[in-house]
């Protein structure tokens, strides 16, 4: 089963378990009979959810489930009845990475770890891009906070410490944090790290990256634009010469 599999089965169960609770807590006796009739149905809808989720049906078991919950979210707003859902807390994801050039493979790293949870994202500061790289990055690190922060995937973006490359993973506390394919960061050595600090995170690495046809690293895209850039320049000296 995949990622993705495992979360949709964690929602529905969590949803079900939801709606039994609230279901427990009605009695259709006490209500008119037409009230009643519905309060049945979504009984109904949640058997049938049971049933598709151990089937391995999750996609059908969900659209079950939140028919039940439509009826008795119905009765709710005709005053019939008073009740309150239990929701799931959103799983907090992470990212990190310096995100100088936005290109293909970055969105898909943030596409990919959006899909299981809210999307936290942590812009590697300027003097720390500068020390690891070697050179500065093209953009300051206010603007790529600002591009990353406005990219539909990304609930919210912070800067990097720049000491403790930690900090700011322990602040926001993710469940779950995801490395690119080619962040040099042993998995299961950051998860002990981070245990070691007090933090329980589950962390994974992509294990591949897009083939796009076109570049999808920064380096590769900054070799590119000097190579073209170059060539048409100097083909232009020579014409004039």
């Amino acid at each position: 089963m995949t990622q993705r599999s495992e979360d949709l089965e964690e929602r529905a169960r969590t949803y079900i378990a939801g709606l039994e609770k609230v279901l427990a807590g009605i009695d259709p006796g006490k209500l008119k009979p037409q009230y009643a009739r519905l309060v049945k149905l979504a009984e109904a809808y949640l058997e049938d959810s049971k049933y598709y989720l151990e089937k391995g049906d999750i996609e059908t078991a969900l659209v079950t489930v939140a028919y039940a919950e439509g009826l008795l979210d119905a009765l709710k707003f005709l005053g019939v009845l008073e009740l309150e859902w239990s929701r799931p807390r959103r799983r907090k994801v992470l990212v990190a990475g310096t995100f100088d050039i936005i290109h293909p493979g970055h969105i898909y790293l943030l596409r990919e770890a959006a899909k299981h949870g809210d999307l936290y994202v942590i812009i590697a500061r300027d003097s720390n891009v500068k020390r690891i790289k070697g050179r500065d990055p093209i953009f300051n690190e206010q603007c790529r906070l600002q591009l990353i922060s406005s990219i539909r995937y990304v609930k919210r973006a912070v800067l990097g410490d720049k000491e403790d490359f930690l900090k700011p993973v322990l602040d926001i506390a993710p469940d779950l944090l995801v490395l690119g394919p080619d962040q040099p960061f042993d998995p299961e050595e950051l998860r002990k790290e981070l245990e070691r600090r007090g933090l329980k995170t589950r962390v994974v690495k992509l294990d591949s990256r897009i083939r796009e046809g076109c570049p999808t690293s920064t380096s590769r895209i900054i070799d590119v634009i000097v190579e073209r850039m170059c060539r048409s320049k100097g083909s232009s000296r020579a014409r004039d010469t």
